[in-house]
């Protein structure tokens, strides 16, 4: 009664925050003007909404839930937030009939990449009665494709949407909320019609399916598995009871990774402007740290910080906004994959600070003893390039690039250590005049 499709509910949800002039105090908090006002916690929220609406809403952000009037509209909009981004496999070879036919076949190679199986009658309303005209059926215009392209490819892809399913599934298995140990997740028939050809397409049964997903989610509870599940990742930075990875690669981690965020999120909400996404090891908890100039800052000052604690479903935040040394992060591309449109130029900096010497081994510093690093290596950044100082000590500076020299490899360069500029330093003369030379990683030989 309340809307037609989508009511969007928000509420201000209780964050202690000493540092704000904010105490929590029962179920609200003293403000800096020591007034109280009614705060929610997030879990609370989603219990009243539930309650008084008889539904399942859905967090979108802190304090922020999504209720649907139609619950198979709710169910597509959570498999949604699910699912993977492909590429339609290229073709890799001109067979005829697939050139004479490629613009009529495109739609179902777009539809098979999206779902990762062959549609059911009306999935292609438009284009389903030319494609079945010309080849009788979807099962014979696929063959034409298969000829063009690689199998593999597809079979990646109908790979990758079992997982996004599997999770989906396992998510559904908690049903309100983390803590209902008796939740049951909705029937088969409760689901849209294209989830339900999606479980019919990919794994024959909805039994089988939900099997699946429940021995996934039970793994979740085991420390040791998802430790294990985080050492073996090939992307993302790995420390001793944590795994890091920049938000854009979470659909690249194992599913039972993506599951144990997706537990968070879908009591928090996955958040708006996050850049890194901690997994914890040592406890059910899932951070997510806020560097809005990741990209563009070599090493971004962390402003904000919020933290999901799966076993009570409380929500800490930490603020760095204001503080005089805040901690900054350092060797970005550990975070990013090599297909990150700023790797290279991550790791040519980090590269350049390592021929230094000036790492520990941690990604984070703080901000001032960082400073004071580089201000004792004669050492200035400007843009992603390091640069020796030209108002450096000369002597010092000899010992310092002598030092450097001396970090390489036997099997590099037999001119290395000497500092070099590159062509596009070269390029730019003020920063050039401005910095000095710049800190040359060494060359390997040929």
């Amino acid at each position: 009664e309340l809307t037609n499709k989508l009511l969007i509910v928000a509420a201000q949800v209780l964050i202690d925050d000493g540092e704000r002039g904010q105490i929590a105090y029962g179920d609200g908090i003293i403000t800096s003007w020591n007034t109280f006002q009614k705060y929610y916690e997030q879990e609370e929220l989603k219990v009243y909404i539930d309650q008084v609406l008889n539904v399942d809403a859905i967090p979108v952000a802190l304090g922020i839930y999504f209720v649907f009037r139609d619950a198979a509209e709710a169910q597509s909009f959570r498999a949604s937030r699910l699912r993977s981004h492909l590429l339609t496999p290229r073709v890799r070879s001109q067979v005829k009939r697939f050139e004479d036919y490629a613009e009529m076949l495109a739609p179902l190679m777009a539809f098979v990449s999206d779902r990762g199986r062959l549609p059911v009658k009306n999935e292609l309303i438009a284009e389903e009665s030319a494609i079945k005209g010309e080849f009788h059926s979807f099962n014979r215009a696929w063959r034409v494709i298969l000829q063009a392209t690689d199998a593999d490819d597809w079979e990646t892809i109908a790979d990758k949407r079992r997982q996004d399913l599997l999770v989906y599934l396992a998510l559904n298995r908690l049903g309100d909320s983390l803590q209902d140990g008796d939740a049951v997740r909705p029937s088969m028939r409760r689901l849209p019609a294209q989830i339900r050809n999606d479980i019919k397409g990919l794994f024959d049964s909805y039994q089988k399916a939900c099997t699946l997903a429940d021995l996934m989610l039970y793994s979740l509870g085991k420390a040791d598995i998802v430790a294990d599940c985080c050492e073996d990742s090939a992307i993302g930075y790995k420390q001793p009871g944590s795994l890091s990875v920049h938000v854009s690669l979470l659909e690249e981690l194992d599913p039972l990774l993506r599951l144990y965020e997706g537990c968070a999120n879908r009591t928090i909400g996955r958040l708006d402007g996050a850049t890194i996404i901690k997994f914890h090891t040592r406890k059910p908890q899932i951070s997510y740290l806020f560097y809005p100039d990741f990209d563009t800052n070599p090493h971004p000052a962390l402003p904000t910080a919020m933290h999901i604690h799966l076993r009570d479903l409380s929500v800490s935040y930490e603020d760095y906004s204001d503080a005089y040394n805040p901690p900054i992060l350092v060797k970005k591309e550990a975070f990013v994959n090599p297909n990150y449109p700023h790797y290279e130029k991550f790791a040519k900096l980090t590269r350049q600070e390592e021929k230094l010497g000036i790492f520990d081994g941690s990604v984070v510093k703080k901000y001032r003893e960082w400073v004071k690093c580089l201000e004792d290596n004669c050492v200035r950044i400007k843009g992603h390039k390091l640069f020796w100082r030209s108002d450096a000590d000369p002597e010092r500076l000899k010992i310092l690039q002598k030092a450097a020299s001396e970090r390489q490899s036997p099997k590099m360069a037999t001119n290395a250590g000497k500092i070099e500029r590159t062509a596009e330093a070269a390029e730019d003369t003020e920063d050039g005049k401005e910095e000095g030379e710049e800190v040359m990683s060494l060359r390997e030989e040929k």
